[in-house]
């Protein structure tokens, strides 16, 4: 039996559920990371007007060592990048995940950089 769809099924199922309790605003937009096999992406983005605010992603970017490495190197540009453009609160969306790893090493690095969530 294969438990790939299970899995799918059940991290949507988790997204939605705290997707629900969670709304991003102008005052403190969501911070929402993505974490695929090869790349992380991670957006700030304001649910009132639906727009993305800030985006980074390691698409196209040569960043070494290995994915925690590039998940902390991407929290940093993701925080100086927001509060560039004034946000300094956010609520944090770690996308059905686990806050362990590669999410907890972002989140991390972000905080360092002086974002509040």
């Amino acid at each position: 039996m294969d438990h790939l769809p299970r899995s799918i099924k059940n991290l949507k199922l988790r997204q939605n559920r705290v997707r629900s309790k969670m709304h991003g605003t102008q005052d403190r937009p969501r911070l929402s990371v993505h974490i695929s096999n090869n790349h992380i992406q991670a957006q700030i983005i304001d649910d009132d007007n639906r727009q993305t605010l800030v985006y980074v992603s390691s698409v196209g970017r040569k960043l070494n060592g290995t994915m925690t490495e590039k998940a902390a190197a991407i929290g940093k540009d993701v925080a100086k990048k927001a509060l560039n453009a004034k946000i300094k609160k956010v609520v944090f969306d770690r996308g059905g995940k686990l806050y362990h790893g590669r999410i907890k090493a972002l989140a991390d690095a972000a905080r360092a950089e002086g974002l509040e969530f």
